[in-house]
């Protein structure tokens, strides 16, 4: 009998046992397990914890001092979620509320404060890493902040009161006043409060920071409604050590003083086209005084001299001054001259009218004594610009009659005319003298 050595299929199974029958079974045994068992995955309740902002900037605070700025941190999930610790990597920095561990509802909202206090001057940044079970956890809030040394910020004005003194009723008077952080940290503005008829603040518009040594210059305004004393108040509202600046405000409202001119109309009549006419007019003041600012006049054929805005008119000093009319066409012209002012009648108004005419054509009739000689068959007429001549002929042909006109004459001229007798045999006389004058008028 031969003995066959094993072989590692044969170490495996024991005498009796028929593997392949083992490896059927087997598989029937996984064919019945997968009909009969069904499978069914499970969902775990998850947390998320978010942040209203990632990032918190405390800006400067004083060495010694603290600032706490907040932020929310909101469960989002659909799980509770435990907070279980808030760690800082700058020792400045640090997490004051609320106390940890905290549980945070499902759609629950948490106030976190967080603190900064800066032990020495210098910029400070750093992470607020807070842990907790929630599925996005950690969660990471980035820190700033700047320690600045000095005491806290300070404000101070550059006049703790403003006096507006006398300003006519219906207007106003401007005057600046500046307020310096004068202290060695920042200061925020939050509010500025006016009280006192007639006082406004222009050019400060709240919040307004000023790191320290800085300024801001705005202007306070006096408008009086009427006649009388006026007080107030600037109060200025700030996180600096005088929470409240309070400057005092104080004027004095002036009744408006009234303009009239006399005559209120100037009337200028016919005026030759190319020529002036003058006529005056009086401005006077009562009541207070008044100053015109400008004078409008309507029509370019008017002009107003005698005065220049702006000008002040005080009670009892009139003003004298000259309308001029210069019509440029022929017909009847119209116009204004108004006086704009701080009068409570303003604008005051002169009414100016006047008619432009043609220029007038003159003439020169002639008129002599016929020549006793019996054979005179006309004359000549002569003309000189002096008695002395000399005399120019200006007929151009023989004057049969006793007559004779001169159409070619010069407005404001003055002539000399001589007439002289012509024969039949066409022989002419001396000239008769002496010359005789005519004066024509100016236009």
């Amino acid at each position: 009998m031969k003995v066959r050595p094993q072989t590692n299929r044969d170490r495996r199974w024991k005498p009796g046992v028929d593997w392949k029958s083992l490896v059927v079974l087997i598989a029937m045994l996984a064919l019945v397990g997968c009909q009969g068992v069904s499978a069914s995955k499970q969902t775990t309740p998850n947390g998320s914890l978010s942040l209203s902002g990632s990032t918190v900037a405390f800006g400067n605070v004083t060495v010694g001092t603290s600032k706490t700025l907040t932020a929310t941190a909101t469960n989002n999930g659909t799980a509770a979620v435990t907070v279980s610790s808030a760690v800082s990597s700058a020792s400045q920095f640090s997490l004051t509320q609320p106390a940890l561990p905290l549980t945070v509802a499902v759609g629950q909202n948490v106030t976190l404060s967080m603190t900064f206090t800066p032990s020495a001057a210098g910029s400070v940044t750093g992470n607020l890493t807070i842990s907790s079970d929630a599925s996005d956890s950690p969660v990471t809030v980035s820190l700033s902040g700047n320690g600045v040394t000095g005491g806290p910020g300070t404000l101070a004005p550059t006049q703790s009161s403003l006096g507006f003194g006398s300003v006519q009723v219906g207007n106003n008077q401007s005057l600046p006043e500046t307020v310096t952080n004068t202290g060695g940290s920042s200061a925020t503005i939050s509010q500025d409060t006016i009280t006192g008829t007639g006082f406004s603040v222009s050019g400060l518009t709240p919040p307004v920071t000023l790191s320290s040594g800085q300024s801001v210059t705005f202007n306070i305004i006096f408008t009086p409604a009427s006649a009388g004393s006026a007080s107030g108040n600037l109060a200025i509202a700030s996180n600096a050590s005088n929470p409240t600046l309070n400057i005092s405000l104080s004027g004095t409202g002036t009744a408006a003083g009234q303009l009239t001119v006399s005559p209120t109309t100037l009337a200028f009549g016919s005026v030759v086209v190319g020529t002036s006419a003058n006529l005056p007019a009086t401005l006077s003041a009562t009541g207070a005084s008044v100053t015109v600012s400008s004078i409008n006049l309507s029509s370019s054929e008017f002009t107003l001299s005698g005065i220049s805005a702006p000008a002040t008119i005080t009670p009892g000093n009139n003003v004298q001054v000259s309308v001029t009319f210069t019509p440029q066409a022929t017909g009847a012209a119209s116009g204004t001259a108004s006086f704009v002012s701080d009068a409570s009648n303003s604008p005051t108004v002169l009414s100016l009218g006047g008619t432009g005419t043609a220029p007038p054509v003159y003439s020169v009739l002639l008129k002599w004594t016929a020549s006793s000689s019996s054979n005179i068959s006309g004359y000549n007429m002569y003309r000189g610009p002096a008695a002395s001549g000399p005399f120019t002929q200006i007929n151009t042909s023989l004057i049969s009659g006793t007559t004779y006109t001169d159409n070619s004459v010069t407005d404001g001229q003055t002539y000399y005319y001589e007439a002289t007798a012509v024969d039949t045999s066409e022989q002419e006389s001396a000239k008769s003298t002496p010359a005789a004058q005519a004066v024509i008028p100016a236009p």
